[in-house]
């Protein structure tokens, strides 16, 4: 494997590991993210457990293939929460710019896993 594939997988692990910890141990700051007619709470525990799961799968070879297309899938799933997020009038990331940059961003988080993906 790659030195850029392993770099890849440890960003990526540890950008995701802390995401789900931060989900877990302050779900408030995530709250303006889940639209209202979901269960905020528990979405967010369940996201947050998603990714720790998924960013600590990165770290081990057996499970990065899996680790990968989870997190390929969650990137997509998540991508219509913040096209939604652009549309408010207060986006939840914060300012509007930083709202419409997000969404290309997702992007290259998705194609950034995908490499992660082809390569294990």
């Amino acid at each position: 494997m790659a030195i850029s594939t392993l770099i890849l997988k440890f960003v990526y692990g540890s950008i995701f590991c802390f995401a789900g910890i931060m989900h877990i141990i302050k779900p408030q700051m995530f709250k303006h993210f889940i639209p209202d007619f979901f269960p905020k709470k528990l979405v967010n525990y369940i996201v947050g457990f998603i990714e720790l799961g998924l960013g600590f799968g990165l770290f081990f070879n057996q499970t990065t293939t899996y680790a990968s297309f989870g997190i390929f899938v969650l990137l997509i799933l998540l991508l219509p929460i913040h096209i939604w997020d652009v549309t408010k009038k207060r986006p939840a990331i914060g300012p509007k710019k930083i709202a419409i940059i997000r969404i290309p961003l997702q992007f290259v988080f998705m194609y950034g896993i995908y490499i992660v993906y082809l390569k294990s």
